[in-house]
């Protein structure tokens, strides 16, 4: 399997130079070329690559940032008329060239910005920008939520998400979200999934820092529609595996009548790359019909030998009264990027209706 970085490849670069020389003046191919793949091109990283070949183009734009907008804009005119990079991953040295070379040209930066976007996204993009101009940038992200283009619209909620994942970080923003909370109103009742499920991210990432603020918008958006229900649903799943508990009361979840039994770790030693396996039984004695969201907890051996809690769901539906399932889950320890597993004492908890039962241990072998 090819890395991802690889999306930077030969045949990518000959077919970007082919478009350059058409839309920038006195483009040299081979030179573009022979810059590209330099000595340490090898060796860098997806995210290196990408402003290696900000760069190099660079070395062939006009200094003047206006003028190398427009050249921007008549490249993706070109592609879009070839079919050729729409969305696609590798194009996100466009939105890099705005923001290492825009940042002193607001107006420029800005007009492309929403025309770029429209081709790939500028969430990265657009972060510095929120830094330097604060409120000036705030509110053109909130004229840009009233856009035509769905993807402007979604560029209004990601961009400014407190805590997107692989961004730079906005720590007024994590501070203190109310400047982005009027665009997030307007985009509630997006008629495109795509920004609607941006909107759901923003909020959770608010939820982490201030959990008071979804809680309101969560009371203040409810039954407006199902599309908005589902948003506040999923803005608020930090809140729901934290067990928050007035989050908890707005989906009606509480643990009354609800019993586990027979809760056991059917392999209480896992050799890596092997999977925990569980089980356990859960009833509903009320007289009525109850919700009920499972989930388990795994508490993870850290390098340090502390252990780190990590929540996953397993359902939510209406049980009926008297009703009983009994539940078998797997949770794999196959080496993944994003998590590094350490031998030794694990733990294993249930969660019904935010309620934690005691944990049971199970351990980790090499």
């Amino acid at each position: 399997m090819s890395a991802l970085k690889d999306i930077y490849s030969p045949i990518f670069y000959d077919r970007l130079a082919d478009v350059l020389v058409q839309t920038v003046p006195s483009f040299e191919k081979q030179r573009f070329i022979t810059q590209i793949f330099d000595d340490s091109f090898s060796q860098k990283e997806l995210k290196d690559r990408m402003r290696h070949t900000t760069k190099v183009l660079h070395n062939f734009m006009p200094d003047d940032f206006g003028k190398a907008t427009d050249i921007l804009e008549k490249t993706i005119h070109l592609l879009r008329k070839n079919h050729h990079g729409e969305d696609s991953l590798a194009y996100i040295f466009l939105p890099d060239y705005i923001e290492t070379y825009g940042l002193d040209d607001y107006k420029s930066a800005v007009k492309s910005i929403e025309f770029v976007t429209q081709f790939i996204t500028c969430e990265f993009a657009v972060r510095p920008f929120i830094i330097k101009y604060g409120s000036e940038m705030i509110n053109q992200m909130e004229k840009w939520s009233l856009h035509e283009s769905h993807k402007v619209r979604r560029l209004a909620s990601e961009g400014s998400r407190p805590r997107l994942p692989w961004a730079m970080a906005l720590p007024e923003l994590k501070k203190n979200p109310e400047a982005i909370l009027p665009l997030l109103e307007n985009l509630k009742n997006d008629p495109s999934e795509y920004v609607r499920r941006s909107v759901a991210n923003n909020l959770n990432d608010i939820a982490k820092d201030h959990p008071n603020i979804v809680l309101v918008i969560a009371q203040k958006w409810k039954g407006h529609s199902k599309e908005t229900d589902a948003i506040i649903k999923h803005g608020s799943r930090t809140l729901l595996k934290q067990g928050h508990p007035e989050i908890l009361g707005h989906y009606g979840l509480d643990s009354k009548g609800l019993e586990i039994f027979n809760f056991k770790i059917t392999t209480p030693n896992v050799r890596l790359p092997e999977s925990l396996e569980f089980e356990f039984s859960v009833t509903n004695t009320n007289a009525e019909s109850k919700h009920i969201r499972l989930e388990y907890a795994v508490y993870y051996n850290k390098a340090n030998g502390q252990l780190s809690k990590k929540v996953f769901k397993i359902s939510e539906r209406t049980y009926l009264s008297g009703q009983k399932e009994i539940i078998k889950r797997k949770q794999p320890f196959k080496p993944i990027t994003t998590r590094k597993f350490y031998p030794g004492l694990h733990k294993l908890s249930l969660i019904v209706n935010g309620k934690e039962s005691s944990p049971e241990i199970f351990h980790l072998l090499d």
